[in-house]
């Protein structure tokens, strides 16, 4: 499962979800949590559902085969929340005998009659209703609820959106929709019938294997899984799609679009075919399911779900040929890869308990660079590879909480950037440590040994021992038990009279140091020779032979580390590192120490050299950190980025280029803008618009209008700024508008242009919605930090008001909002 939009979030406003986040010493969190214990283990779950549209309840009767672990038992548990249970029995041969039972709303206990031995299987039938609608309960901060069963306007109420029913299982909200033992160190075969109106497209985990005449307009379609899997990878999706068919070595690939996207299909999910062939090959276990689809929902309140055989995707997922020319890797493409490889890594092998989530989630996370890497070259992986391990780095709740988590206060908290992203960069690293061949050997071996079974880190490390030969117990103790990663300072000397190079590493974390393998490359006459090392101590001081004053000392040399260090190199050394080293985190660095020291003429170099660099991130970087009130750098790189914003490859780099030369408001530049307005990108039209807005507003406004029928992401963020600037009343229904229809991110873009607006306007009306909005989004986003700025926006919106007609309403309106988001919990 992947977040989607809440460190875009995190990002746009500076304060962190620090506080939000469990820590040791907090209540509950010292409980070790042990792995469930199986008194019983499911075998065999069979499902057969009805819904009822208009109450938003499923019918359900269930066949559940199960056998006792270990020990003989007289009773079954399962989980089931919010039901109504109408009988349970047990079945014996054609006949169900009745069996007595308790409900609590949570657990049902069954009492079996008997004693039934160990091992010997039993079926037990549950006839049952479930009201996921009327169930309170939480989800996490990625899944807003754990209702498990979603049902999506269901009675048509909203004009022009599908009615669509789905689920989403993790961590256990599939037994809200069916009685189960939800517990990930479960495993069971398959079926489950559907009946729907005969309309709808159904989906399911498995294969179809019949659809058959229900009534009048109904249609029982049966799908079946013959392979084991978790209860909360159980799947099911309905609704009006449109179904694009692949195959890969035979098996059918499908993709389940809405009809007006699926044009599209292909240009979105149309690599999944090569990713199956890619990542079969290079773990040496091929694809192991028997089907596999992927569908996208509406309101799915994350990115993505890897259920077995079919994985379920927002609505981020599907666009128009035109949005998809803005899309970036580390969108869609990304989760497709991301929970393609949880099929492996999550489904075939599962997480025995909630605790080990690092054997699903850090491999997941590792898949995106591995892809990256494959289908773009060294430089797109180490570019994915260097925005996960810094997603981890910017939350410092982070650095207290190790990657296998056996003390915690709610399994929902493990989903975080030390499972996801830190957990990926050590996988990273420990493919570089052990070497490309030995480390996917011992990923084969585990998965062969676990295969559809469950996984742990010890598990993991004694299958990577046995292809290594090595004992790996250090590396496991300090990366996947330990909490936190090394923070170092590092410091260089040549010694002339002993012709050698000295390299002081100090760590200053807290507590013991770590131990680092590193490769380290002393450059002299532009080549590179390597020298292996390692730090144990909290000050180690490395010496290498160095006849002469090395050009560049490159600690790290292959970029893989999961550290934060202060590498005390001269401007001088940086620059050389740009233009001779040759990985894309050393360019990156040398880019950000440039960037630190704007005055040093090298610097500046080093700075509009990278407008050149052969990586798009790492031009739009150097965009991005220009100083273009240095007229020096100023006159280097204008022409550059002029050229940038006419041609770029790169819709991003142009959209960079564009927004930078939009600041220096230089009419020079106007027909520049105005060429780039007929871009089909939005991203480089929203960025076009903005810097045409300063120079000419009469036409920005005429174009901003103009772009009314037919606009998206930043430019409706674009039109939203011009609007506020130099629109009227007459715009602010459009505003509204766009504002209600954007997701979260689209909405935080838009609150500048918005208050702007409003701080001209003296509608009541209109300032009012305006305010509702502003406060309703610090209320629901307030555990991410973000009540304070909004606040601020309120505050600063009376204060515009202040000398206006309505200042008093604006006053009372800004106070009760206000008071409201500091209520709120």
């Amino acid at each position: 499962m992947r977040n989607f939009f809440f460190v875009p979030l995190s990002l746009f406003f500076a304060a962190t979800a620090a506080a939000q986040q469990p820590t040791p010493s907090q209540p509950g969190a010292t409980a070790y949590r042990a792995t469930t214990r199986k008194v019983n283990a499911l075998v065999h779950t069979k499902l057969d559902l009805r819904f009822d549209y208009a109450k938003r309840y499923a019918y359900g009767q269930e066949w559940l085969t199960i056998k006792p672990v270990a020990y003989a038992t007289d009773s079954l548990r399962l989980d089931a929340q919010g039901m109504d249970i109408t009988s349970v029995g047990l079945v014996v041969g054609q006949q169900t005998k009745p069996l007595k039972f308790s409900y609590n709303q949570q657990q049902l206990l069954v009492r079996l009659g008997r004693q039934v031995p160990a091992g010997e299987a039993y079926t037990v039938y549950i006839e049952y209703t479930a009201k996921p609608e009327e169930l309170q309960v939480l989800g996490s901060k990625i899944i807003s609820d754990g209702k498990g069963l979603h049902f999506i306007n269901p009675d048509s109420a909203v004009p022009g959106k599908p009615v669509q029913i789905w689920t989403q299982g993790e961590t256990q909200a599939n037994s809200a929709w069916f009685p189960t033992i939800d517990s990930p160190n479960q495993k069971t075969t398959s079926e489950i019938s559907l009946t729907v109106p005969s309309k709808y497209v159904t989906l399911s985990n498995g294969a179809l294997v019949s659809q058959t005449p229900a009534g009048p307009s109904l249609r029982r379609d049966t799908w079946k899984m013959d392979q084991p899997h978790a209860p909360y990878l159980f799947m099911l999706a309905i609704g009006d799609f449109r179904i694009t068919k692949d195959t890969w070595r035979g098996k059918e690939v499908s993709y389940y679009m809405e009809p007006h996207y699926t044009n599209q299909a292909r240009a979105v999910f149309g690599k999944t075919p090569r990713m199956l062939e890619f990542f079969s090959q290079r773990l040496g276990v091929a694809y192991p399911w028997n089907k596999y689809a992927q569908v996208v929902v509406r309101e799915y309140p994350a990115g993505a779900m890897e259920n077995t055989t079919a994985s379920l995707f927002g609505e981020q997922a599907q666009g128009t040929a035109r949005e998809l020319l803005d899309w970036e890797y580390a969108g869609v493409e990304r989760e497709i890869a991301h929970e393609l490889f949880h099929h492996w890594f999550g489904d075939y092998v599962t997480a025995e308990s909630w605790s080990n989530l690092t054997v699903n989630e850090s491999f997941a996370n590792f898949s995106e660079v591995l892809w990256a890497e494959h289908e773009y070259g060294p430089d797109a992986g180490a570019a994915q590879a260097d925005r996960s391990l810094r997603n981890y780095l910017r939350d410092p709740s982070n650095h207290l909480k190790p990657l296998a988590r056996y003390q915690y206060t709610d399994k929902e908290e493990l989903f975080d950037g030390v499972s996801y992203q830190k957990g990926g960069s050590i996988l990273n690293m420990l493919r570089s440590y052990l070497g490309e061949e030995v480390f996917f050997q011992g990923l084969k071996e585990y998965l062969t040994q676990q295969a559809f079974g469950t996984g742990e880190p010890h598990q993991l490390r004694l299958a990577l021992e046995n292809a290594s030969g090595q004992d790996l117990n250090w590396f496991f103790n300090q990366w996947y038990y330990r909490a936190g990663h090394p923070v170092v300072t590092i410091d260089y000397q040549w010694d002339a009279a002993n012709k050698r190079q000295a390299v002081m590493v100090k760590q200053t974390q807290p507590g013991e140091p770590f131990v680092l393998p590193l490769a380290v490359d002393i450059y002299r006459n532009g080549r590179a020779q390597r020298y292996q090392a390692t730090v144990r101590h909290a000050v180690d001081t490395l010496y290498f032979p160095a006849a002469a004053r090395p050009e560049l000392v490159n600690v790290d040399a292959q970029k893989v580390l999961v550290w934060q260090k202060k590498d005390n190199k001269p401007m001088a050394e940086y620059a050389y590192q740009y233009r001779h080293a040759p990985q894309y985190l050393d360019r990156r660095e040398a880019l950000a120490a440039a960037q630190a020291q704007l005055i040093d003429p090298l610097a500046q170099k080093t700075l509009v050299a990278g407008l050149a660099d052969k990586s798009p991130a790492l031009r739009s970087m150097a965009v991005e950190l220009l100083n273009l009130k240095n007229d020096t750098l100023r006159k280097a790189a204008t022409p550059v980025l002029a050229r940038l914003a006419a041609s770029d490859s790169s819709v991003v780099v142009r959209a960079a280029a564009l927004t930078a030369l939009g600041k220096l408001k230089n009419k020079r530049y106007t027909k520049l803008f105005g060429k780039a307005l007929e871009s089909q990108s939005y991203q480089v039209q929203g960025a076009a618009l903005q810097a045409l807005l300063p120079l000419n507003p009469k036409l920005a406004l005429a174009r901003a209008t103009a772009f009314e029928a037919d606009n998206k992401g930043a430019l409706t963020v674009a039109l939203v700024t011009v609007y506020g600037q130099v629109g009227d009343l007459s715009h602010w229904p459009l505003v509204l508008a766009k504002f209600d229809a954007a997701d979260p991110n689209g909405r935080f873009n838009m609150l500048a242009g918005m208050a702007d607006l409003m701080g001209r306007l003296d509608d009541v009306t209109a300032l009012t919605q305006g305010v509702t909005r502003v406060k309703t989004m610090a209320v629901q986003y307030k555990a991410f930090g973000v009540a304070k700025p909004l606040i601020g926006l309120l505050q600063e919106l009376q204060q515009r008001q202040a000398t206006r007609a309505n200042s008093a309403q604006v006053a009372t309106l800004v106070a009760q909002a206000v008071a409201e988001i500091e209520a709120a919990k």
